[in-house]
């Protein structure tokens, strides 16, 4: 099951629906970093490919992030 969390970027609010792990694995790379969750996604957002769905840049970073970690 998804869960939605909404977000301020670049000052406008949207939404985000992920897998509880993609949050939770989000979540523990924030930390790591010394970042919230809401700075971890701006930066993410900051950086994702023009036409690139926030979701899947959330997604795809998470995993890139588990891979550099495992």
């Amino acid at each position: 099951m998804l869960e939605k969390r909404s977000f301020s970027l670049s000052g406008h609010r949207t939404s985000v629906a992920l897998e509880p792990e993609f949050w939770a694995a989000l979540a523990e790379n924030a930390k790591a970093e010394g970042a919230s969750l809401s700075a971890l996604i701006t930066n993410i957002d900051s950086t994702r490919a023009e036409g690139q769905p926030l979701a899947s840049a959330l997604r795809v970073f998470a995993l890139k992030a588990g891979r550099r970690a495992g």
